[in-house]
């Protein structure tokens, strides 16, 4: 297919001059069949700004060829990422027409441009999605990314909601990816214009703000900067001295985290030198002139040379005290160095001499995507796993050094057994202490940059709750949860046998559905619960089965539901405990106060009921007390660190449309509190409910009581009791 089209010759003409300035090789035919395929596949359609679709593929294109060029089939897949999308032309003739890497590329592009559509953007299956389709091929998302910037540089032309929701999820999904593939040129302006999108007002007073500044920034950058070139050129050095382009977003989030004004985070100048030469050591030298001629900044020195960032950053920054005593940040680093911190992971291929896509090193560059993603297919994980996810994006690393001298990169706020797991999971599940530079630390201590870390291990230490409060890797987390649960899965599988031989000797048949009937009417969310409280023995199996076999009645009277109520509070805490410990001695609870977890209570011996016990405020008690005082015997709820119980709360107030909402908002925002169960009944224009939920203790009821009664229309809140 010729291109009769002057215009569409031209355009070819300069992608292939791009192509062939930035690339050492590339198949001119192969990129113009794409080039003419693209034309005539999307000939049709028109953009929202009313321009031919075509011009979206070939922006996307000559991104590629300009930006972060690697190679030829790159910017072939470009000029064809939405013809199997958005054509009738399908995959397999793709395949067929252009090779098996090209097919490959276009169809992990598609994938990614579909798992967002019409979902949340936080997601954890969209991430992982994402995530395994640029494992494959680092190719996909470096056209993905041009596809993003060309829609970014074009948003203008969508409707206002359309481009929130696009900005919202560049500056969440985008512009942290680009960052950790070092894409540095990119994130920055994939920021900028989502934050131009997402808070015009900011940003046009920051963007007037710059542009007043830019003379006196101009005149202080070259009064700085001439001392240091005099010496450069003394030194015989080529280089390049420019001041560091000030980006708006970045400059906004200084801002609202120092909660500073402009002038005060604008103070802060930077240029970076970058020099013509292959030499490393040549940057040492230019260090040594720049704190010859200016004096540095001890704590402001990170040296990015010597130990690279994840994403194969590197670079010297330095701070020192400038003319008028102004801090300056300066960076120094070699055209390859800077190309690689520009176009990231593009341009570190570019020089390596094996110049493959597939290459190993690309595993160790996306290992920590597959270490945040393994095991969290679980539910309750989700959110934990977004938000630890969100934030190691952006996340500062710290370097630590084993006994032997090993660096290990680990995040800002790490712990011993972040480095533990870290050096393997053998290590971290029996890590029972640690040293830091020789001295014994507790294992909750947060490392430091340059810290020696040695591990002290037992077999007979293993992982505890406590630890997941304080590790920052998701390796960490993720096998500690693992052995959690492993060890849980031994308590279940003991209940599930104990529940066999009694159902065995009982000659009794249950489906699994009819284990889980029994396990909801006993107030256990699933079967696994169910189990667990039958290894733990919190749950009498003889009653459960006895009840199970008389026909089930629905009670409506209040004296009947907090009887059942209370059982459940009681069954949730597992027990009481007589002089401090299970003894195993029978006790009921008494009828006239119906103590629940969480009341002050006191034991009164019995005959034939064993233990009766009383709330300590009970009247009756008092009364039997008098006489008996020796039958008095101490008991309490068991406590643990974290421990629920379930409480009850009955309310009355004026029905009106929302009043559930209200309610159940005004509890669960109060310490992340869980709701058990919430009924109302209305008649007329009153309503009147109870409240079933779990709390840490009297105090934490007492305040969800609080705030439920200055919820319009409740008239009375109180505590559930019975009849």
């Amino acid at each position: 297919m010729a291109i009769d089209n002057p215009k569409y010759q031209k355009m070819l003409d300069n992608l292939i001059k791009v192509s062939k300035k930035n690339l050492s090789s590339v198949n001119e035919p192969l990129l113009t069949k794409a080039f003419e395929l693209s034309l005539e596949a999307h000939k049709h359609d028109l953009r929202a700004s009313g321009e031919p679709y075509f011009t979206h593929p070939y922006e996307v294109a000559m991104v590629v060829a300009e930006e972060f060029p690697l190679d030829d089939i790159t910017i072939v897949s470009a000029l064809l990422h939405d013809v199997v999308e958005d054509t009738e032309y399908t995959s397999d003739f793709l395949r067929r027409e252009f090779g098996e890497e090209v097919f490959e590329i276009v169809d992990g592009v598609t994938k990614i441009s579909g798992i967002f559509r019409g979902h949340e953007i936080t997601k954890a299956e969209n991430y992982r999605k994402l995530l395994l389709s640029m494992v494959k091929d680092v190719r996909v998302i470096l056209v993905k990314f041009a596809d993003r910037l060309h829609n970014m540089r074009t948003l203008e032309f969508v409707s206002p909601d359309k481009q929130r929701r696009i900005a919202q999820e560049t500056l969440e999904i985008y512009a942290p990816f680009a960052h950790r593939f070092g894409l540095g040129k990119v994130k920055w302006e994939l920021e900028d214009l989502a934050f131009k999108y997402l808070n015009k007002e900011a940003y046009e007073e920051l963007a007037r703000k710059l542009k007043s500044k830019r003379k006196d920034r101009e005149s202080y950058i070259k009064k700085f900067a001439d001392p240091i070139k005099q010496k450069l050129n003394e030194a015989n050095l080529k280089y390049e001295l420019s001041g560091r382009p000030k980006h708006l977003y970045s400059i906004y989030r200084k801002m609202v985290r120092r909660n500073k004004p402009f002038e005060e985070i604008y103070d802060l100048f930077a240029i970076r030198i970058i020099l013509d030469t292959k030499n490393k050591n040549d940057c040492y030298t230019t260090l040594g002139i720049v704190n010859l001629v200016y004096l540095p900044v001890p704590d402001r020195f990170k040296d990015y040379i010597s130990i690279p960032k994840t994403n194969n950053y590197q670079s010297i920054h330095t701070t020192v005290v400038g003319p008028e005593g102004r801090l300056v940040e300066v960076q120094i680093r070699t055209q390859e160095m800077h190309e690689v911190a520009e176009k990231g992971v593009a341009a570190h291929w570019r020089y390596k001499e094996n110049k493959t896509a597939t290459d190993n090193e690309l595993e160790a560059w996306v290992n920590w995507i597959r270490d945040i993603f393994e095991n969290t297919s679980r539910d309750d994980q989700r959110k934990e796993l977004m938000e630890s996810f969100k934030l190691n994006l952006y996340q500062d690393e710290i370097y630590v050094f084993t006994p032997k001298g090993d660096l290990r990169r680990l995040p800002v706020g790490s712990t011993p057994v972040d480095f533990a797991f870290d050096i393997h999971s053998k290590v971290g599940f029996h890590c029972i202490g640690a040293k830091i530079d020789g001295k014994i630390v507790p294992l909750d201590t947060q490392l430091q940059s340059g810290d020696q870390v040695e591990i002290i291990s037992s077999k007979n230490q293993h992982p505890n709750r406590n630890w997941i409060k304080f590790v920052k890797t998701h390796k960490a987390k993720n096998e500690i949860r693992k052995w959690l649960n492993k060890e849980e899965q031994l308590i279940v599988d003991k209940g599930n046998e104990i529940w066999e031989k009694k159902i065995k000797k009982l000659k009794l048949s249950f489906t699994p559905d009819d284990i889980l009937k029994l396990a909801h009417s006993n107030k256990y969310d699933n079967t696994r619960q169910f189990f667990k409280a039958v290894a733990q023995g919190t749950i009498n199996l003889d009653e459960v089965l006895t009840a199970s076999s008389k026909k089930e009645e629905k009670e409506f009277e209040k004296d009947v539901e907090f009887k059942k109520f209370a059982n459940v509070a009681r069954s949730d805490i597992g027990g009481i405990l007589v002089d401090g410990k299970k003894s195993g001695i029978m006790y009921t609870y008494a009828k006239c106060c119906n103590p629940i977890p969480g009341d002050p209570v006191i034991g009164f011996i019995t005959v034939g009921e064993g233990i009766k016990i009383h709330r300590k405020n009970c009247v009756n008690l008092v009364n039997l007390s008098t006489n008996d005082a020796e039958k008095l015997v101490d008991v309490q709820w068991p406590e643990g660190e974290g421990s629920l119980f379930v409480a009850g709360i009955t309310i009355r107030g004026k029905d009106r449309p929302g009043i559930l909402s209200d309610i159940s908002h005004s509890i669960v925002t109060f310490q992340n509190t869980n709701i058990k169960s919430l009924n109302l009944n209305t008649n007329d224009s009153l309503f009147e409910g109870s409240v079933t939920l779990y709390v840490n203790n009297l105090e934490h009821l007492n305040r969800i009581m609080e705030r439920i009664k200055r919820v319009p229309g409740v008239y009375t809140v109180e505590r559930f009791e019975s009849a």
